[in-house]
């Protein structure tokens, strides 16, 4: 195998099929990534759960495939100088040039790397690969890290004919986004669940691009492909929450207030909380005035915060972390907060314009002296 290639390029495709490489697996090729020189150069991580494939262009001189060391050949790669770098290989022993820098390592045998599997393509859709990144980005902080409902440790999609909503829950907190689709290839209605680590790759590779991502569903496997690089990941299999039935809709306290506002006060009362000093807010939401307060063992924080409409003096305590969270994440410079008592989930929409998110936060249950 021989070809040369930009290092900057090379660079950013190794940095991202390292993401899907295995930190230690009992398969050695595994650890590394298969590089493929055909009509381009073609990179894959696999770690048996997600893969990640990208192509670059490339001088192909000689076609071959053969696995290196992912973290070897990202720290050889990064350090060598701004230059095209050329790669040559004889059995397994790997040449790598870039200016007067040389280096010569040994590769493993491209038979010993699993094949990516195939995904059949029962459906699929297409959306901005922005649009589909803030999604993922608005709602992965829900994603459960509890392993005794795997289900819940990713994100449910569904695609109707009124676009994609994803939707994560981890048993305290609930997080929804919706989009329109650019395009949806399916007879039906569909969804499916796809892991919270496989979907954090796809945002990281989605960015702020313009560009469209297929979302294909296989009988087993997800694909998203997103101009020349591909993630695969294994569906989660389950019962996922019956989250419409879950989040109450007609609730008679509805206040409005700024994201930003709410946020700054909440941060402001949180600086004497810790992992080590927990403590819920105390929130009192009056007529046109949020209250928040709470107490550690090193003191307590008061802040008040303006808000729109009449609370009747509701008391209701909170999880400082789960309410900043879905502040930060919404979209919307203003949001409607909605509730009910003192023990029921406070849910937050946009007060102005589409509901295109919806975040539901349990409270925490308030005892004497907090």
């Amino acid at each position: 195998m021989k070809f040369s290639c930009e290092k900057a390029l090379l660079q950013t495709a190794i940095a991202t099929t390292s993401r899907a490489v295995a930190a230690k697996s009992s398969i050695p090729a595994l650890e590394g990534i298969l590089l493929e020189a055909g009509q381009g150069l073609c990179l894959t991580g696999y770690n048996l759960e997600t893969g990640i494939r990208t192509t670059i262009p490339a001088e192909i001189k000689e076609a071959g495939m053969l696995v290196l060391s992912a973290r070897l050949f990202g720290d050889i790669i990064r350090k060598l100088p701004d230059d095209v770098v050329t790669f040559s290989s004889e059995e397994y022993t790997v040449t790598i040039t870039c200016g007067l820098s040389k280096f010569n390592i040994l590769g493993t045998d491209a038979e010993d790397f699993p094949e990516l599997p195939s995904v059949d393509g029962l459906n699929s859709f297409t959306i901005k690969q922005k649009d589909l990144g803030s999604m993922i980005r608005q709602t992965i902080f829900a994603v459960s890290d509890n392993e005794s409902r795997p289900i819940h440790t990713g994100s449910l999609f569904e695609i109707d004919t009124d676009g994609l909503t994803v939707v994560s829950v981890d048993g305290y907190r609930l997080a929804l986004r919706h989009e329109p689709i650019e395009e949806k290839h399916a007879n039906t209605d569909f969804s499916f669940v796809v892991p919270g680590a496989a979907l954090s790759e796809v945002e990281k590779i989605c960015g702020e691009a313009e560009n469209v991502v297929t979302v294909t569903m296989g009988e087993r496997h997800i694909m998203f492909q997103m101009g020349d690089t591909m993630l695969v990941a294994r569906r989660l299999e389950g019962e996922f929450l019956a989250y419409r039935q879950a989040i109450p809709r007609n609730n008679p306290i509805k206040v409005e207030g700024t994201t930003r506002t709410l946020l700054s006060s909440i941060d402001r009362v949180s600086l004497i909380i810790s992992d080590k000093l927990k403590s819920p807010l105390r929130c009192v939401f009056g007529k046109d005035q949020l209250s928040i307060t709470t107490k550690t063992g090193i003191g307590d924080a008061y802040d008040q915060c303006p808000i729109d409409g009449d609370g009747g003096g509701l008391e209701i305590g909170f999880n400082n972390r789960y309410l900043m969270d879905a502040l930060k994440a919404a979209p919307a410079d203003r949001v409607r907060l909605e509730l009910s008592s003192g023990v029921a989930p406070c849910v937050i929409f946009p007060a102005e314009g589409e509901e295109n998110f919806l975040y539901m936060v349990l409270p925490v249950r308030l005892r004497a002296g907090q």
